[in-house]
């Protein structure tokens, strides 16, 4: 016997794609019962909702979803990439502009590092763009002590273990030894906590700057440090297969196997200068 499914989407998903919190932190919101629906709280995540049916989080009506949006931000170092942080330590969303709606950062740059870090009012896109999966190479330059050679470099070409936990294959290239740093480039396709330092760490080297440059097809540029820059809504579609895959109309199906063109992007609109750190 066929079981019907129930119309609509999950309910986590739903207040995830409105912008207010990722999946995983909305079904903690439910489970905390700060979320109910048509009037009564509910206290599982296991729910589909419909257009119809009214969402209050934390005594606030959930509208309808905005339309995804990514921008490109340079994070400076001396920022923790979190809402709120425990040691009282400024973070990226005190410094971001205030014009800007409700946004969630695609992964993490640590308090050192710097450079190009996503953020969205999109929870399904932020979801999306974080699963290992997805497989989009991240590109970093880093600063190490030392006169690193080619043969050093190699084990992290090949994927190196550190205390028992397994590290994909690194792209490693040397750029140039400046005095007693060198400079190196490194892509890589998995996202773990300080994957860089501890990697380079490894093969006996010491990272004292760490500036990501890329993040799949999205590039800095010449994007300046505190600055933020919206991607154009066409360039959001398509790099991401949004048309197929998240906005289709009803009664229009999504294309089946419909995938992002991971295609180069550095073009932008207008930059929006971020505050000043005081």
């Amino acid at each position: 016997m066929t079981q019907n499914t129930p119309p609509g989407d999950r309910i986590a998903k739903v207040i995830a794609r409105a912008g207010l919190a990722s999946r995983r932190d909305a079904e903690k919101m439910i489970l905390a019962g700060r979320v109910s629906v048509n009037g009564k709280k509910i206290d599982s995540a296991a729910l589909n909702v419909t257009a119809d049916d009214k969402i209050v989080v934390d005594g606030k009506p959930v509208g309808a979803p905005d339309e995804p949006r990514i921008w490109l931000y340079h994070k400076p170092t001396g920022l923790v990439t979190t809402t709120r942080d425990e040691q009282g330590r400024p973070t990226i969303f005190d410094e971001l502009p205030p014009e800007l709606p409700r946004v969630m950062s695609v992964g993490r740059l640590d308090l050192n590092s710097e450079g190009l870090l996503l953020l969205t009012n999109d929870g399904g896109i932020k979801r999306k763009l974080e699963l290992p999966s997805t497989g989009w190479l991240r590109k970093y330059r880093a600063r190490v002590k030392g006169q690193p050679t080619e043969a050093a470099l190699e084990p992290l070409r090949k994927g190196i273990v550190i205390d028992g936990e397994k590290f994909q294959e690194m792209t490693v290239t040397i750029d140039r030894q400046q005095g007693a740093n060198a400079w190196l480039t490194l892509g890589l396709r998995e996202g773990k906590n300080r994957e860089v330092r501890r990697a380079l760490a490894a093969v006996g080297l010491t990272v004292n700057r760490l500036i990501r440059v890329s993040y799949g097809p999205f590039q800095l540029g010449q994007l300046k440090a505190g600055k933020v820059e919206e991607l154009r809504r066409k360039i959001v579609r398509d790099q991401l297969g949004l048309d197929a895959e998240m906005e289709s109309k009803p009664g229009k199906p999504a294309a089946k196997g419909s995938k992002p063109r991971p295609k180069t992007v550095q073009r932008t609109s207008r930059p929006v200068k971020a505050k000043r750190t005081p």
